[in-house]
């Protein structure tokens, strides 16, 4: 990079899954941050990197902001409030598939108490809306604020518009050098990357109030003696007994679908063949008890 490039940190906020991590992925190349249908689903700060010849881009991709039922969502929540008072540029979305409401206003008028950072609206999941649908939501997402330095839609899915995304954050980038080396795209250690692919597969395909139960916590990594093998062991956290027994499944079936969707991803990651031994335990109502948030890394 030469001495006249941009480097600085954005965040993506608005409401629980408007595509902030899918987009964060998708502009940064590689999946750092676990997605899921299900609301809140990001729970730390993950930054991505994005190196461009003219700069770099430090993407912090962070919970939804959504009204707080427990402990750990306050948390998530002044996580949050921290991220948004640090990033030199923050981008709003909403996604072009509905209609701006109530939320998405609280949102986009909360945005008053940075004033430091720049101010992007994007429409995302253009993709999955009709032209006339991307046009109210364009004026509507323009309407919520005089201050945007650009408003822009987007599909991450189809990489469509992200180029034009990227280059108008590193306009509004302060100058300096890169933050991060060019040859990493996250500062999430391995072991905090391998917990989130357990949890993205344990979250697949259950509903209710399980998804906001479900913590990980990797217990040890290690290659295995004389053998191309690494083992992984992995604890999945629930708040009840009848929680495990949805996760382990009929004569341990579900874990195994589990584990066999996490393995696949983790070998990738680790660039070696993967034994996964996961145990399911209870830690009763963790989301709202501090010793129990804080063992658990919130």
């Amino acid at each position: 990079m030469t001495e006249h490039t941009r480097s600085g940190f954005v965040t993506f906020v608005g409401r629980p899954n408007v595509g902030k991590s899918t987009l964060t992925n998708a502009l940064v190349g590689e999946k750092i941050a676990i997605t899921s249908e299900k609301p809140q689903t990001t729970r730390r700060a993950i930054r991505g990197i994005v190196n461009r010849p003219d700069g770099q881009l430090v993407i912090v991709d962070t919970p939804g902001i959504h009204k707080p039922r427990t402990l750990l969502g306050e948390r998530l929540n002044d996580l949050v409030e921290q991220v948004l008072g640090d990033v030199d540029v923050i981008g709003f979305c909403v996604p072009a598939t509905e209609k701006i409401g109530p939320g998405d206003r609280r949102i986009a008028a909360s945005l008053d108490g940075y004033p430091r950072a720049k101010k992007i609206a994007i429409v995302t999941k253009t993709d999955a809306a009709s032209r006339d649908e991307i046009t109210e939501r364009l004026m509507e997402a323009d309407a919520l604020r005089e201050d945007w330095a650009a408003v822009i839609p987007l599909s991450a899915l189809t990489r469509d518009q992200l180029e034009v995304l990227t280059d108008e954050i590193l306009t509004l980038m302060p100058k300096g050098p890169a933050l991060y080396p060019e040859d990493i795209t996250t500062d999430e250690s391995i072991e905090d990357r391998i917990a989130e692919i357990i949890r993205e597969a344990a979250l697949h395909g259950v509903r209710d109030e399980l998804p906001h139960s479900i913590a990980v916590v990797v217990d040890d990594i290690a290659p295995r003696e004389d053998s191309d093998l690494t083992d992984v062991h992995a604890s999945i956290v629930v708040e009840r007994d009848s929680q495990k027994a949805i996760i382990i499944g009929h004569k341990g079936s579900r874990l195994r679908d589990v584990g066999a969707r996490a393995r696949t991803e983790i070998e990738g990651l680790l660039g070696t063949r993967v034994f996964l031994g996961l145990h399911v335990k209870v830690a009763k109502e963790w989301q709202r008890d501090p010793k129990q948030l804080g063992r658990l890394g919130f």
